[in-house]
């Protein structure tokens, strides 16, 4: 049974380093938007800290960052470190890009939710992410 949410689920979604390819990234904010979420993008180049600012400042339910950089073993681990410092404990850190399953599961053991490599269903993100907010967030 889903729980009723007293206000939509905000997401930021972002593009983190050098990592021009924002294709990937649109698309997913757009279908997570037509899934009733509230979406927050910040483009290109962000830099680990700036998404953690802006999550802040948005009071967002979920960081997704998508990555295709090979750039993950040092971007995900330092967002880590900021939500920590902000103490953002509440939020789901989510991603998806070229990724493989090992440092998926090394990503997994410091914190880092779900991470889904190209090909995954819109359809499993959106019910990931409400399903994560469900559970874990109370408002």
């Amino acid at each position: 049974m889903s729980k009723v949410l007293n206000r939509p689920i905000r997401v930021l979604v972002a593009k983190v380093g050098l990592d021009g390819h924002d294709r990937g990234a649109k698309v997913i904010a757009t279908s997570l938007r037509d899934a009733g979420m509230e979406v927050i993008y910040t483009g290109l180049r962000q830099t680990p800290e700036m998404v953690v600012n802006t999550a802040l400042q948005e009071d967002v339910d979920a960081i997704g960052i998508s990555i295709l950089s090979g750039a993950h073993m040092t971007v995900f681990p330092k967002i880590i470190q900021f939500m920590k410092e902000k103490q953002l404990d509440d939020v789901l850190l989510t991603g998806g890009g070229i990724i493989p399953e090992s440092d998926r599961r090394k990503l997994a053991e410091i914190g880092v939710g779900a991470l889904f490599p190209p090909g995954t269903t819109m359809a499993s993100v959106v019910a990931y992410i409400q399903n994560w907010v469900e559970e874990n967030r109370n408002f």
